[in-house]
């Protein structure tokens, strides 16, 4: 009987030793990949080819594949950033669309202005470029804007918007290609055609330039591949998200105006809502010693308010997941 259980009992401890050994290797490996963070991060390919404002762009060179990778896994990651553009741009873009359009811009142009500014109408840049499209002082008053300690037109949406496209129509009559247009209005129109000369190439793309221009246009590429499919790139929009549209009552004077505050409050507004919504008049009163014509906006009432259950008209709805 002992003989017996001996045999029987002798191997349990060799099992035990091999269940033990395997056990180690296998926890090991889960330790090797098992996910230390709560989510996952994968890079997104860009595309083998796309068309901005009507012209084909291929991304299978190395360095056109590299430099639209860098901007669009950029912008898919810059969370907070690039759901803010989606909100920014269901009040901005039925502004400057029509605008495009009527001056003959291809509609792509657009997204010129969210690399600028990132639609923030009262944009500052470091170098003194202001407003929507980011006018540096004396190319605004080349394209007729009227800049001045009183007024400054490049913080009005609708006027800097015109003067923009005279200068990218400019540009692309020069240029031929609406790339060379938008990268110059980075660099400068004079720079472009420098380098085009210098480096002797046809293709605005192929230029060696400093990292900002050359980052530009594909940023603008990004851009757009983002909001044309906002769901395969991770973001998730409800309509009641996106910033509201105002509606206006449009004010012409040719007058001054001594008291904005005193303008405001006699329009059913505060003058931080006045001066938000006419940021071009730059200190608390309108000098007008010419008698020039302006335009003031003055939101409606029941534009100015988000109401439980409202149902915020919605620019694209390619942008949301439903609507509300």
């Amino acid at each position: 009987m002992k003989k017996n259980l001996l045999y029987i009992t002798l191997p349990v401890p060799l099992i035990t030793v091999v269940l033990l050994l395997l056990s180690n290797i296998k926890t090991d490996n889960e330790e090797k990949t098992r996910p230390m963070v709560l989510s996952m991060t994968a890079s997104v390919d860009p595309p083998e080819k796309m068309v901005f404002a009507g012209e084909n762009v291929t991304f299978d060179r190395y360095d056109l594949h590299e430099r639209m990778d860098r901007e669009l896994n950029s912008f898919t990651y810059f969370h907070s950033t690039t759901l803010l553009l989606f909100k920014r741009a269901n009040r901005i873009f039925p502004i400057i669309e029509p605008i495009l359009k009527r001056n003959g811009l291809p509609e792509d142009i657009k997204y010129l202005a969210v690399i600028e500014s990132s639609l923030d109408p009262q944009a500052i840049s470091p170098a003194r470029a202001v407003g929507l499209w980011q006018f540096m002082e004396g190319t605004a008053k080349g394209f007729g804007l009227e800049v001045s300690s009183d007024v400054d037109e490049r913080y009005n949406i609708e006027k800097s918007t015109v003067a923009a496209c005279r200068y990218l129509k400019d540009a692309y009559q020069k240029y031929g290609s609406w790339a060379a247009a938008a990268m110059s209005y980075n660099g400068g129109q004079g720079r472009i055609s420098n380098e085009l000369r210098d480096q002797r190439v046809d293709d605005a793309l192929d230029l060696w330039l400093v990292q900002e221009t050359s980052r530009y246009y594909f940023r603008m590429l990004a851009i757009k591949l983002i909001f044309e499919y906002p769901r395969r790139y991770g973001f998730v929009i409800r309509p009641d998200q996106l910033y509201k549209p105002l509606d206006y009552k449009e004010i012409t004077t040719s007058s001054a105006i001594p008291d904005l505050a005193s303008y405001a409050r006699q329009h059913g507004i505060t003058y931080a809502i006045l001066k938000d919504n006419n940021a071009w008049i730059r200190g608390d009163a309108l000098v007008n010693r010419a008698g020039k014509s302006y335009t003031i906006l003055i939101p409606t009432k029941e534009s100015m308010y988000y109401r439980k259950g409202e149902k915020i008209k919605v620019h694209d709805t390619t942008w949301v997941t439903s609507q509300n």
